[in-house]
């Protein structure tokens, strides 16, 4: 079981230490440049770096392989892109930002008249300094992607365009990591995979995951965890038609993805809307002293969809930061480095390690003196705690908890119901069992 107690309060950071949130900043700034797809070497070379920090598996599913009702897809690569202008300047290149192409775009090599050329072109009138993120994964298509202020700048004449790409049969890759615990029960963490130079709609959830691993690595734990990084969608429609007896072992998950900006946190609740990860997150960020938001579950987003599909109904909520979509930089190339900060990574990794300690610590425990309350000076339980500087939550914890261990109210239930942080309703438990007056009777 994880002990270390967090008091949810946030901490001062040491500024001679090396905070969670810049190792993260470190492995999003090494992936940052890759180009990412749905499948191909992108993918591949971002779980082999992956593999200097974590023990990922990297799996490999054939082209043509059918899942539930889609089809593996034909592998994608690329090596190079290019726009040359009427005057054979290159204009546009793949080498100097990866967004410049159309994700997933068809081999060409051909010259072109700019009324041929434009509905190819893809930009952002209201955003016109910014490139897109366009995709084009199950409509074989080719095209460019440019600042709005470029396209507009473009003069009548032909083009020579090229994109050197691939699509054809290979395979789709995904990387898997399985932290084995005391129990076969297990908890899921998923994050996408599939994006090309997008700081924090995909490299912050990637890194985050990266750092829970490490820290679960450290120290006991009874759930097992299953960390999997795929590409979005059709990555865990393949792992689930590929272990679906598996995952009915998942009894809590959460989809991990844009935890790098500064909005607010965003929960999304799982299908069943108060599954036990629902009531841990939504309590670990009630105490957690930052703005947030919780919302309901709905049938669009990320992967939670697929998990929380009604042949499944896993209990996998989403948290993020600020929601797809609803920050200017989403899906463009202001989606950075600069968006991304350490600061916001490393709240984010520690609400996140707050929840995964609710779990671990959530259990019924049973009153061993429950007729009236027992005297705890003459136990000593009150000096036990004196000079802390939470000692009346200490004292107001060790109360909530002899009256309703009943065995029928879980550790979460008491903090719920007595409104104060799990970490002190957990540690009074430890302390209370220690000195004869609980007994526990299962975890949950």
């Amino acid at each position: 079981m994880i002990t270390e107690i967090n008091t949810g309060l946030p901490a001062m950071a040491d500024p001679s230490v090396i905070q969670p949130g810049d190792e993260m900043y470190q492995i999003v700034t090494r992936l940052y440049p890759i180009c990412r797809s749905i499948t191909g070497n992108g993918v591949r070379q971002t779980l082999q770096i992956l593999q200097d920090y974590i023990p990922v598996q990297i799996k490999e599913v054939p082209t043509g392989t059918p899942v539930f009702d889609w089809t593996v897809p034909k592998e994608w690569n690329i090596q190079d892109a290019w726009i040359k202008d009427p005057q054979g300047n290159i204009i546009l290149s793949f080498k100097d930002h990866n967004l410049h192409v159309l994700n997933y775009s068809t081999p060409i090599h051909k010259t072109v008249s700019l009324a041929e050329l434009k509905p190819h072109l893809f930009s952002l009138p209201d955003k016109p300094d910014w490139i897109p993120y366009r995709t084009s994964y199950y409509n074989e298509n080719w095209g460019f992607c440019m600042t709005h202020r470029q396209l507009e700048s473009l003069e009548d004449g032909d083009y020579e365009v090229c994109i050197d790409s691939s699509l054809e049969p290979g395979s789709l890759t995904y990387g898997e990591c399985f932290l084995p615990g005391s129990t076969e029960e297990e908890v899921l963490i998923s994050c996408h995979i599939c994006h090309p130079s997008l700081a924090n709609d995909n490299l912050s959830g990637i890194s985050l995951a990266v750092k829970l691993i490490q820290w679960l690595q450290e120290q006991p734990h009874r759930y097992s965890y299953r960390f999997l990084f795929i590409p979005g969608t059709i990555g865990s429609i393949t792992w689930l038609s590929l272990n679906e007896q598996q995952a009915f072992k998942i009894k809590h998950g959460l989809v991990a993805t844009l935890v790098g900006d500064s909005g607010r946190f965003t929960y999304k609740k799982s299908r069943r809307g108060n599954a036990t990860i629902d009531r841990a997150a939504a309590h670990a960020l009630k105490h957690i002293q930052l703005p947030y938001h919780i919302i309901d579950f709905f049938p669009y987003g990320y992967d939670e969809r697929q998990y929380c599909s009604p042949g499944f109904n896993l209990p996998v909520g989403c948290l993020m930061r600020t929601p797809h979509g609803q920050y200017p930089e989403y899906h463009t190339s202001a989606d950075n480095l600069d968006l991304v900060q350490p600061q916001n990574l490393t709240e984010s990794y520690q609400l996140y390690k707050t929840i995964l300690q609710i779990l671990e610590g959530n259990g019924i425990y049973v009153n061993q003196n429950p007729k009236c309350e027992p005297q705890l000076g003459k136990r000593g339980l009150y000096r036990a705690i004196s000079g802390d500087n939470h000692t009346k939550s200490y004292e107001m914890a060790m109360l909530w908890v002899l009256n309703l261990s009943d065995g029928e109210h879980s550790l979460l239930e008491i903090a719920e119901k007595a409104d104060i942080p799990f970490e002190f309703i957990q540690k009074v438990a430890v302390l209370l069992e220690e000195h004869g007056l609980l007994k526990l009777q299962t975890f949950l």
